[in-house]
């Protein structure tokens, strides 16, 4: 339900100028099995088509609540139902799509930076070029930025985002779980 695509700065200089967290192992054996995937539920997918219905329940019968119109928007599949998942966005809208609509390819949604306690929740992101706060910057995210996550470890995520790669911090996005570690 992204209003509009955010954008993505270089950097000046730069190269182109509610729960606790729990290590992966302990996450993955805490989260049940889908009755029809045998995938943990709760998980993260992206959309893989560029228009979704998202229905009241899982079945054409039921009425359409809104439609996904931005292909490779981060999604969390929280129940199964056949061929349908129920989803829920960043914003914390559910409903259920048809399995075919959802990929298993990961992205995020960049958040905002609020590593300052006065900083604005608006407030870009870095993207750095290696996983660490003082690596150079290499582009800054804004807020609603989806972006290809490539992997996460030590409290750092590996971005893809219109051609540039870099690292920002894993608790600027929605995505992802807090401690979540994979390649």
């Amino acid at each position: 339900m992204l209003a509009a695509m955010a954008a993505l700065w270089p950097a000046p200089g730069g190269a182109g100028a509610a729960t606790a967290a729990l290590p992966t192992a302990q996450a993955e054996a805490a989260a049940e099995r889908g009755r029809v995937t045998g995938l943990p539920v709760p998980r993260y997918v992206s959309l893989k088509a560029s228009r979704a219905n998202v229905r009241r329940g899982p079945g054409t019968d039921f009425p359409i609540d809104w439609v996904y119109t931005k292909r490779g928007v981060p999604l969390e599949v929280t129940a199964e139902s056949n061929h349908w998942r129920r989803i829920r966005d960043h914003e914390g809208d559910g409903g259920w799509i048809w399995h075919t609509l959802l990929d298993g390819t990961r992205s995020a949604i960049v958040t905002g930076d609020a590593a300052a306690d006065d900083a604005p929740a608006d407030t870009p992101v870095a993207l750095h070029d290696a996983p660490a706060p003082d690596a150079d910057v290499v582009a800054y995210l804004e807020p609603g930025l989806v972006a290809g996550l490539r992997g996460c470890k030590a409290g750092w995520c590996r971005l893809e985002v219109q051609g540039r790669n870099g690292w920002a911090p894993q608790d600027r996005l929605w995505g992802v779980y807090p401690g979540e570690e994979f390649d």
